[in-house]
């Protein structure tokens, strides 16, 4: 969900402004997904170098996030969605990692489908933390392939993405899942994310559906 800065500085608001347009496009998502059938989403809200910038604004987007949290995944547990965190919840503010362990409690138990919000992530970073943990189980190289890997990811259970969607026309992926979404689909949109509408979504979906995905089989 990237562009929400660039957004607000091409109105001439705040940079804040921007973010709150892009809370309010999030918001909608997930229902949109929900009427066509999409099982799982994830949205990648705070990454790990969003640390870096000015207080003022990383203190907004945390204070948006706990807001989400609280109002958002009420509506999420009334329509049997089930939250979902990735990334290093351990380094997000107190009162946040409250928010966050009491929305996933919430719905663990919803079925319908599954709301991935990626806060403090960073693909690099779950690699990183992925490493880590084979290694503090003391498993030998031999040990290690593919499906251990997996195994220690963030969300193991999760199947990996089908489309990953970026706005704001940069043509990269920046990390998003970098493990799991090898063979996913990229779509790059150049519309900013406060301005993405539901009938962009189902042009990036008409445009997945219009691929041959062959996952290097040829």
């Amino acid at each position: 969900m990237d562009g929400n800065r660039r957004w607000a500085q091409q109105k001439g608001l705040p940079t804040l402004k921007g973010h709150w347009a892009g809370y309010q496009v999030m918001k909608k998502i997930g229902q949109w997904c929900l009427d066509r059938g999409i099982k799982y989403l994830t949205v990648w809200a705070f990454s790990t170098e969003n640390w870096k910038r000015s207080k003022k604004e990383v203190d907004y987007l945390m204070s948006l996030l706990r807001r989400a949290l609280r109002e958002e995944v009420e509506v999420f547990h009334k329509k049997g969605v089930r939250l979902n965190v990735l990334g290093r919840i351990e380094g997000l503010p107190k009162e946040l990692q409250k928010e966050v362990y009491w929305a996933i409690e919430k719905t663990k138990k919803n079925t319908k489908a599954i709301f991935n919000l990626a806060i403090n992530y960073g693909g690099r970073a779950e690699i990183v933390d992925v490493v880590k943990k084979i290694m503090n189980k003391g498993l030998k190289a031999t040990k290690i392939n593919e499906s251990l890997i997996a195994k220690y990811l963030y969300s193991p259970s999760l199947p990996e993405p089908d489309l990953v969607i970026r706005t704001s026309g940069e043509l990269r992926t920046s990390g998003f899942l970098l493990w799991e979404s090898a063979y996913s689909e990229l779509y790059f949109s150049k519309k900013y994310w406060p301005d993405f509408s539901e009938k962009d979504l189902d042009e990036a979906i008409e445009d997945y559906q219009k691929r041959e995905r062959r996952f290097g089989g040829g």
